[in-house]
């Protein structure tokens, strides 16, 4: 099977590559590369898919937020609401974004590990629907701040249930040694809970947890499970309710052809199967149980265009195909060696024949989007498309080099819409300022 069928895109009768119904070609001459491609009935359908799994797999009310952390923009926000999704904030930039998108600030759910005192009287004033709580500093913070207004903020405790997940350390984010939550193992949630039911500015809902990124296992979804409920069941006696139980997201996607990961429907299963079981065990109401997705809805509908330019080969050891994109824009090889599957977007069905090494345009020798990717003979001029690329590789992208940031257009049935811009030099130097000439005081 090729790269393009394996990763759900088609291909014309001349081989191009085709993206929501554009093909590639055309949309790289009309936008420009690097360019982010977003195929949006292919987001649409994945946020569909949550829904249905939530509906038919938990007997009880569910909710499903889109973590917009994965993909932050006024249109990803858009396309999730209309879905039907909540969304996962964790700054007043993505506050800003969703609201500009037309989200109703009672749908965004503000989560942050260091959320400043400023951040949170935005979330206040803003009228968010839930604080998910870090820790005891943020705890104290909101409090004041919500009695200063004469408010009560509902929240939900973040809790880390100590599981280490099969991913990048860099993304396991509910294991012991975690800057993230409240510690299941150990006084530290079991106190935050005491806490937060005394303290008058706040309303206690119910827990959250994340136990990392790109999980393929679905057994530590069903482990984080029992986990909550089980430590909820345990702080019945201190007069905690379960009404609102967020496990996170974290559900990984194929970005290489030998990973097949789990659909969300078995994604919900897990852990439905866990709620379920648990609270008829300890005689507890079903609470609403919720899932955020990123990755999962906007990862595998992103493919990145890029222009090859320089090509270089090291006799006996590799050859290197640069192109115009790099770190700058996709820095998630540099930062946990995140590894891509490409193709050259004009000869899609063309068979590999060699093994090269895409590298980008930035000062950095690790600057490499690819080692080994696999291609048939390429030239100059040559147009290459990365897949799944949806998921933080837009929203972690920045300036180094001062290179501006690549167009994200989204795509359905042929016609391509410009959800942001490309940016400009004139851009990059837009808020730099000159000093004082020495002698001009």
């Amino acid at each position: 099977m090729r790269f393009s069928q394996r990763h759900g895109f088609d291909l014309d009768s001349q081989g191009h590559l085709v993206i929501g119904g554009a093909r590639a070609v055309d949309l790289a001459a009309r936008f420009g590369t690097p360019l982010h491609v977003f195929d949006e009935a292919r987001m649409r359908e994945n946020c569909r898919a949550y829904v249905r799994a939530m509906q038919e797999e938990y007997p009880g009310p569910g909710r499903v937020l889109f973590a917009s952390k994965s993909l932050c923009t006024v249109a990803s926000c858009q396309v999730a609401h209309e879905e039907g999704l909540g969304i996962d904030v964790v700054s007043a930039g993505e506050i800003l974004t969703a609201l500009t998108a037309g989200v109703p600030a009672g749908e965004l759910f503000f989560h942050g590990s260091n959320k400043t005192p400023e951040e949170i009287a935005y979330g206040l004033d803003a009228g968010v629907g839930r604080f998910v709580v870090d820790n005891e500093h943020e705890l104290g913070w909101l409090d004041r701040l919500a009695r200063e207004r004469g408010y009560r903020a509902d929240i939900l405790l973040r809790v880390t249930p100590g599981i280490e997940p099969h991913t990048h350390k860099a993304i396991q984010t509910g294991g012991v040694d975690s800057k993230f939550g409240f510690g299941l193992l150990g006084p530290s949630a079991e106190s935050a809970v005491h806490r937060a039911l005394e303290l008058p500015g706040v309303r206690l809902r119910g827990l959250h947890c994340h136990i990392g990124s790109q999980i393929l296992d679905l057994d530590p979804f069903g482990m984080a499970a029992r986990s909550l409920v089980s430590f909820a069941a345990e702080m019945r006696g201190s007069g905690f309710v379960l009404e609102e139980l967020n496990l996170g997201g974290g559900l990984g996607i194929r970005y290489q052809a030998d990973q097949e990961p789990p659909t969300p429907g078995s994604h919900v299963r897990v852990m439905a199967e866990v709620v379920r079981d648990l609270t008829t065990r300890y005689k507890m109401p079903l609470p609403v149980m919720m899932v955020e997705p990123g990755r999962a809805i906007v990862g595998n509908a992103g493919v990145t265009l890029y222009t090859v330019g320089a090509i270089k080969t090291v006799p006996g050891v590799r050859k290197f195909v640069s192109v115009d994109g790099g770190m700058y824009e996709n820095p998630r090889p540099a930062l946990y060696g995140a590894q891509y599957e490409a193709l050259v977007a004009t000869r899609a069905g063309a068979e590999p024949t060699q093994r090269v090494s895409i590298a980008g345009r930035c000062c950095e020798a690790g600057d490499v989007l690819i080692w080994d990717a696999q291609l048939p003979e390429v030239a100059s001029g040559d147009l290459l498309a990365v897949f799944s690329t949806g998921a933080y590789n837009y929203s972690m992208a920045g300036n180094y080099n001062r290179y501006p940031r690549p167009a994200l257009v989204f795509v359905r049935d042929g016609e391509a819409h410009v959800a942001v811009e490309r940016e400009t030099p004139a851009d990059l130097v837009r808020l730099d300022r000159a000093l004082p000439r020495r002698g001009d005081g």
